[in-house]
């Protein structure tokens, strides 16, 4: 029988860890673009912080993971009593007593309050909220980047969550899944920052411009260190903590989430050292650390420890590959590698599902009924869960772009524009 209490306070815990991850984004833009950047990047991910609680709670929780209506395309919004998690009343459901609709047995099981996955998703939307402004740079407006956040986490972070994560979305009752976020928190952060960056070059061109303002690495070495490894560590509430419950699987997700991070290191390492002849750096080590994390996301609950080690090992040369295409396009400045590792990585890792996914290890972190991957004898099933994830990767990318770009337009019309002069900055 299932403890409860002890799943309450595992990933309560677990999200506690998830949201320390967003200041340590803040922490790793330092790392890699130097004491200019300081006042901007900590304002930014606190700024993220104070908006994210506020609005959440306000509504932003439910649109994501109340009961959808409209046929699985969003939550209702006004659900357990309105709005602020149930407002002032002492009889919201799953607040004071009971636990939240999709932790029953009729769903995830897991006996999880109100309170408890509210801090555990509000965190995985804040850090994704972060992972966005990293193409913010010193180029955007504060004021702009607060209401863009705004929509963001009522509409675009949270619909797709909807679709998805939530039990009665419509690419979840399609089949798709995706463990952690490869696709909710990666591959549609960097999409919704490609969204903003088209923004940022219209803006920049219209000035006069002939290619985007580049912005220099600048290592600060203790930081970059210091902030990969905060990273790493939050991500032991990322993706053992998506388990939702504390049983045996919480213990093995650990493991592949660790052995990723450690094989893409290596891999990227050594693909570096290879094509340069000469000590790849800090900068290497950290994305190829943040890359293996990025890359097992979708699939940590899915895969066996050996299959995460390959998996990290193909990230290396993946993120480098990455990071020379994207580091061509003179249109944007994307120094910390947002399309590179989270973009590109997420995106692989929510189609290697339908390739390395085994049941046994996903239907014991909770996920019943995934096939096995194409390399494990998955056949025709494996095929058909390959092209539910695709499409689904096509739909939630369309989306996030649309809306991003819509979100980041209406900024700009109501603050004449979005760039921000060197008084702003």
């Amino acid at each position: 029988m299932a403890d409860f209490a002890a799943n309450n306070l595992f990933v309560l815990l677990a999200g506690l860890l998830v949201f320390t991850m967003t200041p340590s984004v803040g922490l790793f833009e330092l790392g890699e673009l130097g004491d200019e950047f300081e006042r901007t990047s900590l304002l930014k991910v606190m700024l993220i912080v104070g908006i994210g609680l506020i609005v959440m709670a306000a509504v932003g929780f439910n649109t994501a993971f109340a009961p959808t209506v409209a046929g699985g395309l969003i939550g209702n919004p006004l659900y357990g009593a309105g709005l602020f998690l149930g407002g002032d009343s002492a009889n919201a459901a799953g607040l004071l007593s009971g636990v939240f609709w999709s932790m029953t047995p009729k769903y995830f099981g897991a006996g999880l309050t109100t309170g408890t996955y509210f801090i555990f998703e509000t965190a995985f939307a804040m850090v994704t909220l972060a992972l966005v402004g990293l193409v913010v740079l010193k180029k955007v407006k504060l004021e702009a980047f607060a209401l863009f956040s705004v929509v963001y986490l009522v509409v675009i972070w949270n619909v797709p969550a909807a679709w998805i994560w939530n039990p009665t979305g419509w690419l979840y009752s399609m089949g798709m899944r995706d463990f952690a976020g490869g696709l909710v928190v990666h591959g549609a952060a960097g999409v919704a920052g490609l969204g903003i960056l088209l923004e940022i070059w219209l803006e920049e061109r219209k000035a006069g411009l002939k290619e985007s303002v580049q912005v220099p690495i600048t290592i600060d070495s203790s930081r970059l260190t210091l902030s990969t490894v905060l990273l790493w560590v939050g991500w032991f509430g990322f993706n053992p903590g998506s388990v939702l419950e504390f049983d045996s699987s919480a213990t093995v997700v650990v493991v592949t989430t660790f052995l990723a991070a450690a094989a893409c290191f290596v891999s990227l390492i050594l693909v570096a050292y290879w094509t340069q002849r000469r000590n790849p750096g800090l900068f290497v080590m950290a994305n190829g650390v943040l890359m293996g994390l990025i890359v097992i996301t979708p699939l940590a609950g899915y895969v066996s420890p050996l299959s995460a080690i390959v998996l990290g090992l193909l990230g290396g040369p993946l993120f480098y590959v990455a990071e020379i295409l994207f580091g061509r396009q003179k249109w944007f400045a994307d120094p910390i590698g947002l399309l590179a590792g989270h973009f590109t990585g997420g995106i692989f890792g929510i189609l290697m599902i339908g390739v390395f996914a085994q049941s046994a290890f996903a239907a014991a972190s909770g996920t019943l009924g995934l096939p096995n991957g194409l390399l494990f004898g998955g056949g025709f099933a494996a095929l058909r869960q390959l092209g539910v994830e695709a499409f689904g990767t096509v739909v939630v990318l369309a989306f996030g772009f649309a809306m991003s770009f819509a979100a980041i337009k209406a900024a700009s019309l109501a603050f004449h524009g979005i760039l921000a002069t060197r008084e702003e900055d």
